[in-house]
């Protein structure tokens, strides 16, 4: 992919993640879930740089990044996508799903394993000489792993943090199994992507 597009793609995230974080709603939770977009936009710089990354790829990490900031807004729990959905479509998801909780966190950790997977396997076959079944393989382990960290994370930041503000950040809204379910989520994400390139036989 053109560095040039590249280029243009972190330029549209950067003025996406400014537009957001204007009249805040949630400010100190907001900056504490920007320090996650901060590293995502310097991972897309570095490979402008670098080069290392196709378009799907890009694309993925772009997307993924994107996902967050939005999350990041409403500090997760609070992402109005029923009201959107009502409101454009006439359809309430909710009541579709037969929930009253906000699901948007669950959107994103499968989106992690979905968006992801061809980064992490592009990476493994130029960096680490795999073959493309080896580095598919080795980029399903890799949000796996990633996945659990975050989640060991998120289980710190309720030692370190008030009760209030580790709840806001976390996104649990009092499901114990919220671990768990993110976990099962990124696995089913990373898994068809990782199966869809083995099919494939494309890994960027």
């Amino acid at each position: 992919m053109n560095a040039k597009y590249k280029l243009l793609i972190v330029i549209a995230v950067v003025v996406f993640t400014i537009i957001t974080c204007i009249n805040p709603i949630y400010p100190e939770e907001q900056f504490l879930q920007h320090i996650g977009t901060v590293l995502l936009v310097l991972l897309m710089l570095f490979d402008i740089k670098k080069n290392y990354l196709g378009k799907v790829s890009f694309i993925g990490l772009a997307l993924f990044t994107i996902l967050h900031i939005i999350g990041a807004r409403y500090i997760y729990s609070y992402v109005p996508y029923d009201e959107f959905a009502k409101q454009f479509c006439g359809v309430s998801i909710n009541e579709l799903l037969s929930t009253t909780r906000n699901h948007y966190d669950r959107l994103v950790h499968f989106s992690f394993g979905l968006l992801m997977v061809p980064m992490f396997s592009q990476i493994a076959e130029k960096k680490m000489r795999c073959s493309k079944g080896t580095a598919i393989v080795t980029a399903w382990m890799i949000v796996q792993t990633g996945s659990m960290i975050y989640e060991l994370f998120e289980w710190l930041l309720t030692i370190v943090m008030t009760t209030e503000a580790a709840n806001n950040y976390n996104g649990q809204q009092g499901d114990m199994w919220d671990a768990q379910k993110d976990m099962a989520l990124a696995l089913l994400g990373s898994s068809f992507t990782a199966v869809l390139m083995y099919i494939t036989k494309k890994t960027n």
